[in-house]
Formats: structure tokens, sequence, C-alpha cells
């Protein structure tokens, strides 16, 4: 990983932009191709937030350096992060119906939380990537949190990037589903549930009325 002040383009392809600011395919010469998250294109009064952000992408992904399934860090500094380009299909596209694909990704999230890693945000089908040969990527760790320990929280956590695999895998292929994993999707966490009747409102209220955004825009090109 290499920290630049200068991390100018020479081409790039829009994949994302938001009120936290937006995200790029990068292509230079001689170099192959990064994903870049841009916190300067950020409204003003969310800026701070957008590089707080930003920030816990470049952890959690320093902390998983190595992680099969997972973009490398490749730079960072206050205000853009690069990370390594994952060729590959957002899940909604891809659709994924061999059971393999589940129990690789479930490999995935092993690794993370081995790590003390927790993504936060695997509810969006297009932070699953389908790559070539049908094998899992995950991307996206703005939301992730990297816990010192193994506490509660953590695990209640950890516990719900499972749970949201498995309700993709739900959608994709429940003819193989087992019945412990049909019993973690018919037992959500006490905080899955007070988010279901408190923060999602709320949180669909500003990101669809406010933002205008919705969870799979620009999925097909998100990387």
């Amino acid at each position: 990983m290499r920290q630049s002040d200068d991390l100018q383009a020479a081409c790039s392809k829009l994949l994302k932009k938001d009120l936290f600011g937006r995200t790029d395919v990068v292509y230079s010469d001689g170099d192959s191709p990064v994903v870049r998250r841009d916190s300067r294109a950020a409204a003003t009064t969310v800026r701070w937030v957008a590089r707080k952000l930003l920030a816990r992408e470049a952890l959690a992904l320093a902390v998983l350096e190595g992680t099969p399934g997972v973009p490398r860090l490749v730079r960072v500094n206050k205000h853009t992060l690069d990370r390594s380009y994952i060729e590959g299909l957002p899940m909604q596209v891809g659709k994924p119906i061999d059971p393999r694909y589940f129990r690789d990704a479930a490999q995935i999230l092993r690794h993370l939380h081995r790590k003390n890693v927790v993504h936060n945000d695997l509810a969006k089908e297009p932070n699953f990537l389908v790559c070539d040969g049908g094998r899992p990527a995950i991307i996206d760790f703005q939301l992730a949190w990297f816990a010192r320990g193994r506490g509660r929280l953590f695990r209640t956590l950890a516990r719900e990037d499972i749970r949201h695999l498995l309700k993709h895998k739900r959608t994709y292929c429940p003819q193989h589903l087992t019945q412990r994993e049909r019993t973690i999707l018919n037992t959500p966490s006490l905080l899955a549930r007070a988010w279901m009747r408190t923060g999602k409102p709320i949180y669909l209220f500003v990101t669809r009325r406010i933002m205008g955004w919705r969870d799979r825009e620009g999925a097909g090109d998100r990387v």
C-alpha cells in the first residue's frame, strides 16, 4: 500500500456519484486499473463523514491484505483511496445459482471475521461480485469495522454478515439451504430487529427522498 497526494488519472470511468463523493475505475498507462474513491466530490456539509468512511475502508483493507476475494489497498491519502479492480458482475446481474458460490463466499467471510473485520453492508447485492468461474468477491468496505476484540457486538455483527449472505442464497438457490441456515435466517439478532423497526425507515427516507439514491443504482458497473 502506498500513500500519495497526487492521484491524477490518465482516464477514468464513473461508477457511482452520491452525497459522499464519487467512485471511478481509473486506467493509467502501464498499470492495472484501480477503483478510486474520492471524498473531495462529497457535499460540503458531509465531506468530513466521507473522509471518515474512506478511512474505515482503508483500515479494513489494510488489515485484510492478502485475503482472497477482497480488493487490495493500493494507495490512500486524506481525500482519496485506490483499491485493486476486481473483474466481475454484481450479484443481481450474475445471479449465482450454484451453491458453491455461497460456500466460497462464506469462506471469505470467515477470513474477514478471523481478522476481526465485519463488513456491515452485505444486505446490498452489488457488494457481492460473481467473477470468472463463478467465484465470489466482496467489495465496498466503507462501513466495515475492525474490532480490537471479539466482544458481543462484534459477534452479533459477524452473524449479521452471515445472515445477509444466506438471504441472498435464499433468493438464488433456496433449495440448497440447510436446516441450520434456515434457523439463522429465521432468527435475526435484536440489533437487526431494532434496525428494521427504527433505523431502516430513517435510512430509506434520507437516501431515497433526500439523496435520491437507490441501493442498486449503478449496480451494473459497480466493482
